[in-house]
């Protein structure tokens, strides 16, 4: 006899401006973005570049009970210009369509306001999948190739 999988939770939605991140929540967030961006990409790099904590700088996460499952922050950039970074799942979460629940969150938030990003060029395709198109030259960062993109205003 086989007894059913329980179907996965759904996450709870979250958002925070930085200055109201209690400190066991802001280290979740960076603690799993570490895990993606350094250690599994395997590309150590300075994580941490002091823009977490501008008083402009949103935060959304998922989190599964008390676990962040998936991250992104959003980034007011000089010019008015919006900047979603450091968008991440973790490896045990991912195929739940919990990257594009966050951006769909984020975008909400930015309306039509000018957005870009910076994409690991393997993930094109998924920010394309929310009207970012490429928008300057191809880049290396830190050993992995990147394409600048923008939100397409409909």
């Amino acid at each position: 006899m086989t007894v059913p999988t329980p179907a996965a939770a759904t996450p709870t939605l979250h958002r925070a401006w930085a200055a109201d991140l209690d400190p066991a929540t802001l280290y979740a967030l960076l603690a799993l973005r570490t895990a993606i961006f350094v250690v599994e990409q395997e590309c150590p790099y300075q994580e941490l570049d002091g823009r977490d904590l501008e008083p402009r700088t949103r935060h959304h996460w998922l989190a599964d009970g008390g676990t962040v499952v998936a991250t992104l922050r959003l980034l007011a950039d000089p010019g008015g210009v919006l900047r979603i970074g450091r968008v991440c799942t973790r490896a045990d979460a991912r195929g739940r369509g919990l990257g594009h629940r966050l951006m769909d969150s984020v975008l909400a938030e930015v309306g039509d306001r000018p957005c870009v990003l910076d994409a690991q060029e393997v993930q094109e395709p998924f920010y394309a999948r929310h009207g970012f198109v490429p928008a300057g030259e191809r880049f290396v960062e830190d050993g992995i190739p990147h394409v600048p993109m923008e939100r397409r205003r409909s």
